[in-house]
């Protein structure tokens, strides 16, 4: 009987507790259900937690901007100072003594190139010079024949055609003959040769030599690059939304191969559409001479750019978050069981140019700036917030 009466108690107990945990489960079902669903980009923070962050507010400004934009690009050099030198007749290589990197001069010899065909024409060229000087000759004398009717009109027309239908094969031969690098009017019956010396058409350095002794090139074939590296230009990336932000005649620094030395570049053109990846060019002269500057190296410059009134916020109201650049502005005031509240929403932005403490911002399509206030002081606090849900925030 003893044993029954320590059993009673026990299971009103465990009794009692079952009722207490089912209604309190009830009740916490029906708190859960009127819990608000706070959206991913609303911040929720009390009145204390304002304090303890130490959020202040402001307003979106319109202010002149002046900054640094720090862009991309590539040491370029203009077509006129870059040759591609080929043997219009083709032939074969007799003699080279040139090395990617030497320096070379306009007109200087940069490889002997052999060809029967240069013979061919050589003889082709001084034998209708002959020829035309004989119908010259002929056609002076007809013409006098002509003006004392001696001479018939239709003798008159054959001398004149005849003539001039040589001079025209002449000019022609002249042409080729200067075309592979023979001058015409020093060329005579003594000086005939088998032999052309292909020269470079302008001053600098060899890139590049495609040839070896008795190698046959074609005159489609590249056997030299020459580059003038002594007038170079940059050509740079920009973002569509910094078009308006550069012009001509600004001063550009930049640095190559991660070098400490700066260097300068004055932008003379800008470009005139947009790429289909939302950029565009902006092409600089470099300034002065370098040595260890080459086409094609790869550049980091700093152009100080201007734009008019344009929207701008305190950098330290901008905030990073996978890898895209936001704002927090006030939403709404609220109460929540008998607690004051207030929301601050999260608006992507992109950043344009800094300067003295303000960023300017291009805010979403048809937001109002006007009426907006934005987080100017604490922003990484509410950030914080939103990435650590909750801990700072209900």
């Amino acid at each position: 009987m003893t044993k029954y009466k320590f059993i009673l108690p026990i299971i009103i107990i465990a009794f009692f507790f079952a009722l207490t945990s089912c209604n309190g489960g009830k009740k916490q079902n029906v708190e859960t259900k009127e819990t608000e669903v706070i959206p991913e980009n609303i911040v929720e923070l009390r009145e204390d937690q304002i304090k303890l962050a130490n959020i202040e507010m402001g307003v979106i400004e319109l202010r002149s901007m002046s900054g640094t934009l720090k862009v991309n690009g590539t040491v370029s050099v203009a077509p006129q100072n870059l040759a591609t030198v080929s043997m219009p007749m083709g032939g074969f290589v007799k003699s080279t003594n040139l090395m990617p990197g030497n320096a070379v001069r306009k007109g200087q010899t940069l490889a002997i190139i052999e060809n029967q065909e240069f013979i061919d024409i050589q003889q082709n060229y001084l034998e209708a010079k002959n020829r035309c000087e004989l119908a010259k000759t002929e056609y002076d004398r007809q013409k006098e024949l002509f003006k004392s009717d001696v001479s018939s009109q239709k003798n008159m027309q054959q001398v004149t055609s005849n003539y001039n239908s040589l001079k025209v094969q002449v000019k022609a031969l002249e042409q080729k003959l200067s075309l592979v690098g023979i001058n015409p009017f020093k060329l005579n019956e003594d000086n005939i040769s088998r032999s052309v010396a292909l020269v470079s058409p302008i001053t600098g350095y060899v890139k590049a030599v495609n040839v070896s002794i008795g190698k046959s090139v074609s005159a489609s074939d590249v056997l030299f690059e020459i580059v003038n590296s002594d007038k170079l230009f940059l050509e740079l990336t920009l973002f569509e939304k910094d078009a308006d932000k550069v012009s001509n005649g600004e001063k550009i620094r930049f640095y190559i191969n991660n070098e400490t030395e700066q260097h300068e570049a004055v932008v003379y053109q800008t470009g005139k559409s947009i790429n289909n990846d939302k950029t565009y060019k902006v092409y600089a002269n470099v300034v002065g001479h370098c040595k260890n500057m080459l086409p094609g190296m790869y550049v980091n410059a700093h152009i100080q750019a201007k734009s008019g009134q344009v929207s701008s916020v305190p950098s330290a109201s901008i905030v990073s978050f996978d890898d895209k650049d936001y704002i927090f502005v006030f939403e709404k005031n609220k109460v929540e069981s008998g607690k004051p509240f207030t929301e601050y929403r999260m608006i992507q932005i992109q950043k344009g140019v800094s300067d003295d403490g303000f960023t300017e911002i291009v805010l979403p399509e048809g937001f109002n700036f006007k009426e907006a206030k934005v987080v100017i002081k604490g922003a990484y606090n509410l950030l914080s917030a939103k990435k650590n849900a909750g801990e700072m925030s209900c």
